[in-house]
């Protein structure tokens, strides 16, 4: 998160903005009290770039017939 003063905000705002990352914001302030927030959403396309469905296609082979069979351990506890 940055921080700004309102005056700073005012002669460096394009530059401020342009800078901005998916999800990141600036908090301006006046007075020292906070009086806005200028944010850029989290797009799909971030989302998407971080994490790819069908990212390993086929790396499963064989599942057990007893892969949720419970545990020996845990025999006792679910009768």
């Amino acid at each position: 998160m940055t921080t700004v003063t309102l005056k700073e905000a005012q002669a460096t705002l394009e530059s401020l903005v342009h800078g901005l990352r998916p999800g990141e914001e600036i908090v301006i302030f006046e007075d020292d009290h906070p009086i806005a927030r200028v944010t850029l959403p989290v797009t799909d396309s971030a989302i998407l770039n971080t994490r790819k469905l069908g990212f390993l296609p086929g790396s499963v082979k064989a599942i057990s017939a007893d892969f949720d069979a419970p545990l020996e351990d845990m025999r006792d506890y679910m009768q």
